[in-house]
């Protein structure tokens, strides 16, 4: 895994889930009234180092058996003892309403990372221009970004624009207000779609639209775009920027929704191209809490087949990096080529990620 350069420190060393994947929770702070930052440290004198926009995957005990989620630090590299994680309170969402509601300093979780191609020093700017959409709590990879950027004291030309419904809804305000003062090279830009209960808004009103990123950003043509929200907002800016005519090459976008299952048009396109390929075998996975059996060829994921059967099981990036789907095969041979959301401790445990594992004969899978 790359890592963000850290300061020489004598006496530590990196955060290695791998010898030891439990962090403390150190501190919980209120944002607005249902968002609130858990912030972590390891239980070892180490240090984190990641690159600003990366997530990590944590291990909640709900249940009979552990839920998987990823969340975007909103925390910087360039302060490497702590990491932070920003949650929005989701109306019946079991591990956010968990969080905000029994979570305390003192208690820990079991995670692993950080990991993720979503960061400008991943694809940086050809000209040093840059402009940050969020929605919602998708404001969290773009502060750890920003926070990097200001405590370096970097000269990015960086436009921040953050879209929420009220004033009141509008996370880290203050902070990217200073950072904004502080740091010339850092614009920042509020969008609320109306008025809080204590707060009449005077600044950009509505939906993000055309008109108002022309106001906010005229040369935003010229810029390295990253998004991260709703899938309707990341959905409407795709809309947007594409009608502008912008290079969508330059285009970048981050989302976990674990309420959403593969989209219809790829659906289609898979169905199309496993009809054009030769018969594979088929296998039969049973599931075994659920007693669910679906028939999944060879050459397809466990989880592809799962779904097209209508199961709906937990999963985000599908390709074997998060470790959201990470469960556990009793019986069965697979192949996985995974990329990094799984250790080889929990594979030797008969642990797999059923995006990215195809049967090799028949399965049964402990869901």
């Amino acid at each position: 895994m790359d890592t963000a350069p850290l300061p020489a420190t004598t006496g530590y060393h990196l955060w290695n889930p791998e010898e030891d994947d439990v962090l403390v929770c150190r501190a919980v702070r209120e944002e607005t009234a249902d968002v609130k930052t858990f912030v972590f440290a390891p239980r070892t004198q180490r240090r984190f180092g990641y690159h600003p926009g990366q997530f990590m995957t944590f291990e909640f005990p709900l249940g009979d058996e552990p839920v998987y989620r990823c969340y975007t630090l909103s925390s910087s590299p360039t302060r490497p003892d702590t990491c932070s994680i920003t949650v929005k309170r989701v109306p019946n969402g079991p591990v956010s309403n968990w969080l905000h509601d029994h979570f305390r300093p003192g208690m820990s979780l079991k995670a692993t990372g950080p990991m993720g191609e979503f960061s400008w020093s991943r694809v940086p700017s050809r000209n040093n221009k840059y402009l940050l959409l969020s929605g919602g709590s998708g404001v969290t990879p773009m502060m750890s970004m920003t926070r990097s950027a200001f405590d370096l004291a970097e000269i990015r030309d960086t436009v921040f624009v953050h879209a929420a419904r009220t004033p009141a809804d509008i996370v880290f305000r203050d902070e990217l207000d200073v950072m904004a003062r502080r740091n010339r090279s850092i614009r920042v830009a509020h969008v609320c779609e109306s008025d809080a209960a204590m707060e009449s808004w005077h600044g950009l009103r509505g939906r993000l639209s055309a008109a108002t990123l022309e106001a906010i950003a005229p040369d935003f043509r010229e810029r390295e775009i990253f998004v991260c929200g709703p899938s309707p907002f990341m959905a409407a800016v795709r809309a947007l920027l594409g009608s502008a005519g912008f290079d969508m090459a330059r285009y970048h976008e981050e989302s976990f929704n674990f309420a959403e299952l593969s989209g219809t048009e790829q659906s289609e396109v898979a169905e199309a191209e496993a009809e054009m390929k030769p018969a594979a075998r088929t296998f039969r996975i049973e599931f075994t809490k659920t007693r669910r059996v679906v028939e999944c060829p060879e050459d397809m994921p466990i989880l592809e087949a799962a779904r097209r059967a209508g199961m709906r099981l937990p999963a985000s990036c599908t390709k074997g990096l998060c470790g959201t789907c990470k469960s556990k095969k009793t019986a069965g041979e697979v192949v996985m080529n995974h990329q990094g959301g799984i250790r080889q401790r929990e594979i030797d445990a008969g642990q797999v990620l059923i995006c990215c594992a195809k049967p090799l004969s028949d399965v049964s899978i402990e869901r």
